[in-house]
């Protein structure tokens, strides 16, 4: 009897570790696996079309241009330059990539998820407030003050926040756990999607007045990445 059970208590263990290792991204397969858009003579992996390795080349890995300060002279006073497969190909199925953030005096990134991916943030200049929202039904507001040096982490589909809360320009460098991290940015998603959401159900969902809906829906939401 206790041999049978052990046995069944095994193979429970086994199929929950096997669920869970089939849950997360296969590790690579090859050494390199550089994105192409042109699918003649690829092989799609992992949302991309990838060379054959033997044509790889260093610029395939090599980005130019994260010391160029980004234009922030725009209405939520920052800009994201990213650093993703998009702009390095080699970084196709790698799960990593990078951007650098420029701030306004009082700018911000404004409320945002990235929906792939994991953040850390690192200060180079000014000081930033910073923070994250913890899932339902909670919704804790975890935040703090970085200086820097300093360094913060916004989990994986958490929706978070930087505003710079100095008088001077303020940088800082993000990395990310995904070769294409997405970016939903909450205000520009609920009011200005295409085709617009029904003003009825945002005026219920945020108990507001539907012409004050409709009037959030008229603006023009800026992207700053």
């Amino acid at each position: 009897m206790m041999k049978g059970v052990c046995f069944l208590v095994t193979v429970a263990l086994l199929a929950l570790a096997s669920s869970l290792a089939s849950a997360s991204d296969p590790s690579p397969l090859q050494d390199t696996c550089v994105a192409i858009n042109d699918p003649k003579d690829g092989v799609f992996v992992n949302g991309k079309f990838c060379k054959d390795p033997k044509l790889a080349s260093a610029d395939d890995f090599f980005y130019y241009g994260l010391h160029i300060p980004g234009n922030v002279t725009n209405p939520v006073g920052s800009m994201v330059t990213p650093v993703n497969v998009e702009q390095i190909p080699g970084l196709n199925t790698l799960g990593i990539s990078m951007a650098r953030i420029d701030y306004a005096p009082y700018g911000q990134n404004p409320p945002h998820t990235h929906p792939r991916a994991t953040e850390i943030l690192v200060v180079l200049e000014g000081t930033l407030l910073v923070g994250f929202v913890t899932s339902n039904n909670e919704n804790r507001l975890i935040s703090k003050v970085l200086n820097k040096g300093d360094v913060f982490v916004f989990p994986i589909g958490l929706i978070h926040f930087q505003f710079n809360v100095g008088k001077t320009n303020a940088v800082a460098l993000a990395g990310l756990s995904s070769q294409n991290p997405g970016v939903i940015t909450i205000a520009n998603a609920v009011f200005g999607s295409d085709p617009p959401i029904d003003p009825d159900v945002l005026a219920r969902a945020f108990q507001l007045d539907e012409d004050v809906v409709k009037d959030l829906q008229s603006r023009f939401w800026w992207d700053n990445n």
